[in-house]
């Protein structure tokens, strides 16, 4: 500040300004007598008239703090800080003219000044200016990315140091709130630690403030989307793409929002036109590839994939991506490849685990029985140090469901629930045939198919409280408390979140999330008339190849023999129980029964979903839908039987699983007598 004192400060005089500053902080009113007594001792004193001005305003004596300000701003207007002040307090009186001239005065003596810039941002928002207002917001985001505090906390972030970033943060949005730099880095933090619904409060109040904060927008459409908040989150990348189509971020994440609505073509169009601008992004065409290989354009997805490992030897998704379509054979000179790419010493964890499931593909199929387990074995370990998984919590969990769910429990709610038969839920675990089950059904003129919804599990983790640990969850014992009004609620909200994947006018659609078994219960209550098939395979076949395969998300429980043997178990024992208190409420389908006897499985299937016969159902194959599970192409070729036993081929590896199985295992296809 260039206003100075009207005598030469002393030793005392420093000290009682440096404790009226700390209580500012704490207690302005306490500030503004301690401000006061060193304006007795001091009249006229510059800094000690600011500090009185700063207190009162902060003290919401405004009147008195405008008074204060007033002559000071008259005696010193290049002063910075003095005009600063005299903004802020005639902003907060509502003089919002003459609160932007003084804040455009401090930007003239400190065009650095973020403070200024943010408070000429909101008083330029309320006079209409909404140009001028985004220009001084960009300028406060821009400035603020100087600030010490701000780069400490960016070292932090660097070095993976996340608590202390947040704790940084936190302590510089005490003091100023509304600092879009601060919101959007915390909100980044907050993500990496994947408390995304946090971030999501920080970055809505970012962009609330700073609706011209492209950075933070994208953060926020990115949060949303792994929320699975897919139309909120199109409507905020919509905003940033209407400013600037051809930004590669933004239309990435808008094809990835696309796909994930089914809007493949769409999404298809967009990744080919980003391509022909920036074509040498390895990402880019694998999601490429991905949207490809879903609509069923095989020959193109391996070339956008081949593509993508042109640009990036190393990049373990992509041969993963191959490996994954099922059909694909690898030459000798892609084993090298892989090979070459496992050798790099700071290849990160994410790619080797992939170049691990891929190779192990590669010898399965040319039948290196050991050698091909041995390489899921590796990339399987890898996944599982990275998850929180915990058996336990899972047989716990299902134990607490079977203690709700008593006949006497689904009695006094009978007839309750939202009376819609609209969906048809597939349920099971992975690998169990159900993506064959959902074909047969999408086949039917009156059935649509539409992808593993996670609408289900979110609406269950919200009853339960969100909570980090499902321990802590008061889920499913919630569900007693729940009126008759609630449960309809709650079956026409489960259809209105789904909505928008459906594409036709059927009037029956699928939800194949499998994970969906475990709130079979949840189902009945809300959607009584809904229909609930469970895809059964034989425990090891289902088991193992759930093993061998890396999922993009999800499905914790698959990477350890004996986790995914126990998970199985209590799936069926769970199953079991739903069996017992709601005879007749799901239907089995058992894998091996529908290979070896088509029609018959197939026609009980569909009177079980009170559909008529069709014929295409017994040719799922010719059914040209966009399939967006593992298994796409496979139910792209006339139902066979080679992967019945196919699991026999590495049944020397399988005695920790055989053993997490127990009495499972050689009751199947039935659950044992307990």
């Amino acid at each position: 500040m260039s206003a100075t004192t009207t005598s030469a400060p002393t030793g005392g005089l420093a000290t009682a300004m440096a404790h009226a500053q700390r209580l500012l902080e704490v207690d302005p009113r306490l500030a503004a007598e301690q401000a006061r007594a060193i304006l007795e001792a001091v009249p006229r004193h510059a800094g000690a008239t600011l500090l009185l001005a700063t207190a009162l305003r902060l003290a919401e004596e405004v009147d008195a703090a405008l008074r204060t300000i007033d002559p000071l701003a008259r005696a010193f207007p290049a002063a910075p800080e003095i005009q600063l002040e005299h903004g802020l307090t005639l902003a907060a009186r509502g003089h919002d003219r003459a609160a932007a001239a003084a804040f455009k005065r401090s930007l003239a003596a400190d065009a650095q000044n973020t403070e200024a810039w943010r408070g000429l941002a909101e008083v330029l928002r309320r006079l209409g200016d909404d140009e001028g207002a985004e220009a001084a917001r960009d300028r406060q985001i821009k400035g603020g990315v100087r600030d010490p505090l701000l780069m400490n906390a960016a070292a932090a972030m660097i070095d993976e140091k996340l608590a202390e970033a947040e704790t940084i943060l936190r302590g510089l949005l005490a003091t100023r709130p509304d600092e879009p730099a601060a919101l959007r880095m915390l909100a980044e933090t907050l993500s990496r630690q994947g408390r995304y619904p946090d971030a999501e409060v920080l970055l809505a109040r970012c962009v609330e403030i700073a609706p011209g904060f492209a950075g933070a927008r994208h953060n926020l459409a990115t949060v949303l989307y792994r929320q699975n908040k897919n139309a909120e989150a199109l409507a905020e990348i919509e905003t940033l793409t209407a400013k600037d189509e051809r930004h590669p971020g933004y239309a990435n994440l808008r094809a990835a929002i696309l796909a994930r609505l089914g809007e493949y073509q769409k999404a298809i169009a967009i990744y080919e036109r980003v391509l022909v601008d920036y074509p040498n992004q390895p990402k880019g065409w694998m999601s490429y590839g991905h949207a490809l290989k879903t609509v069923g354009r095989q020959a193109d997805s391996v070339a956008a994939y081949r593509q993508a490992l042109a640009l990036l030897p190393t990049m373990g998704e992509a041969w993963w991506s191959l490996a994954n379509l099922k059909t694909v054979k690898f030459t000798d000179a892609d084993l090298e490849a892989m090979a070459a790419a496992l050798a790099s010493e700071d290849l990160p964890e994410d790619d080797r685990l992939h170049l691990h499931y891929a190779l192990g593909k590669a010898f399965e199929d040319a039948g290196r029985w050991d050698e091909a387990f041995a390489r899921y074995a590796e990339g399987a370990a890898i996944r599982r140090k990275q998850l929180a998984y915990d058996p336990e919590e899972n047989a716990a969990d299902a134990a607490r469901t079977k203690a709700v769910f008593t006949p006497a429990f689904v009695a006094a709610r009978a007839g309750q629930g939202c009376p819609a038969p609209d969906p048809i839920f597939v349920v099971g675990l992975p690998r169990s045939g159900s993506t064959l089950v959902e074909q047969i059904l999408a086949s039917h003129s009156m059935v649509e198919g539409t992808m593993e919804l996670p609408d289900l599990i979110v609406m269950a983790r919200r009853l339960g409280g969100k909570t980090a640990n499902r321990a802590d969850s008061i889920y499913p014992e919630v569900l007693a408390d729940l009126s008759p009004e609630a449960l309809k609620a709650l079956g026409e909200e489960f259809l209105e979140r789904t909505r928008v994947q459906r594409k036709t006018d059927r009037p029956f659609f699928i939800d194949k999330m499998p994970n969906n078994f475990a709130h079979a219960g949840l189902i009945h209550l809300i959607l009584p008339n809904a229909k609930i098939i469970d895809a059964r395979r034989h425990p090891l076949g289902c088991c193992f190849s759930g093993f061998k395969q890396h999922f993009a998300r999800g499905q914790g429980f698959t990477y350890d023999l004996t986790d995914i043997g126990r998970y199985y178990a209590d799936y069926v024992e769970l199953m079991a129980h739903f069996d017992a208190v709601l005879p007749g409420r799901v239907h089995r389908v058992i894998y091996e029964a529908l290979i070896e006897d088509p029609e018959r499985e197939i026609r009980a299937l569909l009177d079980h979903c009170g559909l008529p016969f069709e014929a295409a159902c017994l040719s799922p194959h010719e059914n040209d839908r966009a399939v967006r599970t593992a298994s796409s192409e496979q139910v792209r070729r006339p139902i066979f039987k080679d992967a019945v036993e196919h699991w026999q081929k590495f049944e020397s590896h399988l005695d920790p699983l055989k053993q997490a199985l127990g009495p499972v295992l050689d009751a199947y296809p039935n659950a044992p007598v307990i």
